[in-house]
């Protein structure tokens, strides 16, 4: 692929960058309360919002503008260059894709025009206390409600991001428990389903876990007890989930991706321009010396690396190409942004040298984001299986 930012996506870039502007005087206001108190940042959500961000992925006869996965891209990565990352804005494009490709009319209908507009927000729920990475060792279980054609949820699901302000929750469990595939002999992949779970349903306790890392969040455990689901709110057929789940994950890392891109642009921009002006020896710039000059500039060639290859996977996806096309570059965007911007924190600290543990300069609130971004949304090394396995053709390691 050949990729130039077209008048489209430079809108974008400006849309973002304008509906950030009027909180420019608040930004250390901001960054403590998301940072530090892990307050959702609801007004800048909301401005965000009247951008079209969340319409992207939903057509407009629910409500979206259709500009497609690499529009939300961009636009999310403009967003973490400024300094505004923000989780929900990742699942919820999952969400909208995964409704979009999957759902009923009934669905869409309900569900799409408040989620493309920013006014609900989704949640994704898949991983479990002893399930980890391995979605095929899901026991939270959905049983047909004997007292109405819907269903009763159970079990628990763990790490869930923003659970207390989402409105709505995407959530991955099986409709045939791992005992009764078992016993048959059914595949592995057989059981799973889709659901969408109002969080304002009876039968669900949040519990906070005291975690750093996502900004303006908080992680839950989350335990469902007999929580009632209507029946039209699968997604797909019961059963047969896991097409849909592992199709529905490819925006996930590609976003994820985009803003590794946006955290890793910012904190460089921060670390030249701070080499730029610091003299130590001899009243020359501490940037001339190459100790300092080449790691930034190695970050500098990383960084359009990795946005070349977050942007491939989602023109792949935008393009409609096979599901594991897509997933092997997402995988592989996820990988290497994540790593890259690993490093460039890493090396933006080290150029400021103290000042970059001071608040004062934002970068230190980085590193955990960064970090976080090398282990989820799924880790390096099964990244590091997958593109073993699928793209090299080696054999399955687990």
């Amino acid at each position: 692929m050949d990729f130039e930012y077209d008048d489209e996506l430079v809108a974008i870039q400006e849309a973002m960058r304008a509906c950030l502007e009027p909180f420019k005087d608040r930004r250390e206001e901001l960054t403590q309360m998301v940072m530090v108190e892990k307050k959702f940042p609801q007004e800048v959500w909301d401005a965000i919002c009247e951008t079209g961000l969340m319409g992207c992925l939903v057509s407009e006869e629910y409500g979206g503008n259709e500009m497609g996965l690499l529009a939300a891209t961009v636009g999310v990565e403009t967003l973490a260059q400024n300094g505004m990352g923000n989780a929900l804005f990742i699942l919820g494009t999952m969400a909208a894709s995964c409704l979009m490709r999957n759902g009923t009319e009934e669905i869409k209908q309900k569900y799409l025009p408040t989620l493309a507009s920013g006014e609900k927000k989704f949640c994704f729920a898949i991983t479990e206390p002893n399930a980890g990475s391995n979605a095929f060792r899901l026991e939270t279980l959905a049983k047909r409600d004997p007292k109405s054609d819907g269903w009763l949820l159970n079990g628990s699901k763990v790490f869930i991001t923003g659970a207390d302000v989402a409105d709505h929750m995407l959530l991955v469990c099986r409709t045939t428990s791992r005992k009764e595939i078992e016993e048959k002999g059914m595949p592995k992949a057989w059981g799973l389903a889709l659901f969408i779970v109002d969080m304002d349903s009876p039968g669900i306790d949040l519990k906070p876990i005291p975690t750093h890392g996502i900004e303006g969040m908080t992680q839950f455990l989350i335990h469902f007890d007999d929580c009632p689901i209507v029946a039209e709110n699968i997604i797909g057929e019961p059963d047969m989930g896991s097409m849909v789940l592992f199709n529905s994950l490819n925006p996930e890392r590609i976003m994820a991706a985009g803003t590794a891109c946006g955290i890793a642009q910012n904190v460089l921009t921060k670390a030249v321009d701070y080499a730029n002006e610091r003299r130590v020896f001899k009243n020359k710039p501490i940037g001339s010396y190459q100790g300092i000059s080449h790691p930034l500039a190695k970050i500098a060639i990383e960084l359009e690396a990795s946005k070349l290859l977050a942007y491939r996977s989602a023109w792949a996806y935008d393009q409609g190409k096979h599901a594991g096309m897509v997933g092997n570059y997402a995988n592989m965007a996820k990988y290497t942004a994540a790593e890259m911007a690993i490093e460039a924190v890493d090396r933006a600290i080290q150029t400021l040298g103290g000042y970059g543990f001071s608040e004062e300069y934002g970068i230190i609130h980085y590193y955990e984001s960064v970090r976080l971004l090398r282990t989820a949304p799924i880790t390096a090394e099964l990244i590091l299986n997958f593109v073993a396995e699928h793209h090299l053709g080696l054999p399955r390691s687990y």
